[in-house]
């Protein structure tokens, strides 16, 4: 299997720049690797690139699965793991902002908003 490229300058400004815009100020991320399964039956975890932070008790994941390929979740605490009810993204635009709706969602729904 082909080793996946890293999060490059250009995507990292993607979700920076998509963080601010959410937040009103600058969001520290971590860049890090995570081991995953591709592919549901995969017996072997493979390393991806992850962009990381942390905002309001809640933790965001974006991992990158290969070339212009992106999964998310987001998580409270490990046992309640979120994500937007779509496996992976070919647009990390489309996938920053479904994730940061989807816990948006999940927040107001939380509150009886919905």
């Amino acid at each position: 299997m082909a080793e996946i490229p890293d999060i490059t300058e250009s995507e990292h400004w993607v979700i920076e720049t998509t963080l601010v815009e959410r937040y009103g100020r600058k969001v520290e991320t971590q860049v890090a690797d995570a081991e995953i399964r591709l592919m549901p039956s995969d017996r072997e975890l493979s390393s991806c690139p992850v962009v990381y932070w942390n905002e309001d008790g809640c933790n965001f994941i974006i991992f990158k699965t290969g070339s212009r390929k992106y999964r998310c979740q987001f998580f409270y605490r490990g046992y309640q793991q979120y994500g937007t009810g779509v496996h992976e993204y070919d647009d990390l635009t489309e996938c920053i902002v479904s994730l940061l709706q989807a816990q948006a969602d999940y927040e107001a729904k939380e509150r009886g908003d919905l």
